[in-house]
């Protein structure tokens, strides 16, 4: 599989991200939590009754709906609204210095307001759906018309579902409209919330594991299911965290199965490095896909152990956030961001026993001094939708 023929460089700069997840949501906490290896899973059976699982629920107060327009009630905007929230700074000085028309917004996600859904239908049950109920309140363009409508904004704006490389593609697509020249500026990221059917969804995949995952461990058995919202401002200017280079592949091998050579997630990783004019030995941190499935992290080793002669410092952030799914791509790289700016390594947690039959990975597994200036973040979707994203920091 040959990567795509590169395009121009030019700047993509990300603006500082603004995250809701089970961590928390200031920076300085988020930073920590990461450095520490702080698990953010709590366990119930609000989704499974009778069989608790471990999940990384968002528990920060999030912004009241009742002066909203009914199709913009769900939990999904509140993540969306509480993230636009923390975005404040690097939002006002766009919406005073760009045309409305020139600004674009893409979100990624997979659920959007269907846990809404979810819970009318059970009310209907008993009578009538309830007033407030909207079905457009569960499409996929639900998020990006909020956060359009929120912001005022006229330029492009639209939502991509890829499953869990959702949030890394909307990132992608944003660095595309800069390079097109069809917006100036755009609002970009992930959200994803708890419900019913994605929970059931992957228990009836025989995916999900009822203790805390443990990516690439021997004894993994599966994936802890979280939400979260992340946004960024990316702009065509220099300086600050680049999104250097997007790599993006489609295996198209099983409708959930990751191909298992890992041929696939090789061609997106590589595709970001060359359209960045990068090395794989550049790479000073890599975010792992790392689900703590069997499948899915024996692939990924395979991949890297294809591109890297000596891969770099890795870790599963998955571990400590839950698998947040649409907002997933655009979490993790948030989290690139912050190991970029503050000069740190986000902590893999998981028992210590790796898993003999996979190649060799150096997990970050303890605090040590670091200074990243280039960081990769993998994601890996259902279809074999793939996605790699290359951040550097430029001082």
């Amino acid at each position: 599989m040959s990567p795509r023929p590169c395009p121009p460089r030019q700047p993509c700069r990300l603006s500082p991200p603004a995250i809701v997840c089970s961590l928390g949501s200031g920076l300085a906490e988020l930073r920590e939590a990461l450095a520490e290896g702080r698990r953010g899973l709590t366990t119930d059976d609000a989704y499974t009754p009778g069989r608790p699982l471990p999940l990384g629920r968002v528990t920060v107060p999030l912004p009241a709906t009742d002066d909203w327009p009914a199709a913009h009630r769900s939990r999904n905007n509140r993540l969306l609204a509480a993230a636009l929230e923390r975005l404040a700074a690097p939002l006002h000085r766009v919406l005073a210095s760009h045309d409305p028309a020139r600004i674009g917004v893409v979100i990624g996600t997979s659920t959007s307001g269907i846990a809404g859904t979810e819970q009318a239908l059970a009310r209907a049950g008993q009578g009538p759906l309830p007033d407030g109920f909207r079905y457009a309140q569960q499409e996929l363009g639900a998020p990006a018309r909020f956060v359009a409508d929120r912001l005022g904004l006229a330029g492009p704006a639209y939502a991509l579902s890829t499953a869990c490389s959702s949030g890394a593609r909307a990132l992608a697509s944003a660095r595309r409209l800069l390079l097109a020249g069809e917006c100036d500026a755009v609002i970009a990221g992930g959200a994803d919330s708890l419900c019913r059917l994605t929970v059931n969804g992957f228990a009836s995949l025989e995916a999900i594991s009822e203790r805390p995952c443990e990516p690439f461990s021997r004894h993994r058995d599966g994936i802890n299911l979280g939400e979260a919202a992340t946004l960024f401002v990316v702009e065509a200017t220099a300086g600050g965290i680049q999104l250097e280079g997007i790599g993006e592949s489609a295996d198209a091998y099983h409708v959930s199965a990751p191909r298992p050579d890992g041929s696939g997630a090789l061609a997106a990783m590589r595709e970001a490095l060359e359209q960045a004019g990068r090395r794989p030995e550049e790479v000073d941190y890599l975010n792992l896909h790392g689900t703590g499935t069997p499948h899915n992290d024996r692939m990924e080793a395979a991949a890297i152990a294809a591109l890297f002669a000596a891969p770099p410092p890795c870790s599963s952030t998955k571990a400590l956030t839950g698998h947040t799914l649409g907002a997933a791509g655009a979490l993790e790289a948030a989290f690139c961001w912050l190991a970029l700016d503050a000069g740190f390594l986000p902590r893999h947690v998981y028992d210590g026993h790796y898993d003999p039959d996979l190649p060799a990975l150096p997990l970050v597994t303890s605090s040590a001094a670091a200074r990243p200036r280039l960081a990769l973040s993998n994601s890996f979707a259902f279809g074999g939708n793939n996605a790699a994203l290359l951040l550097g920091r430029h001082d």
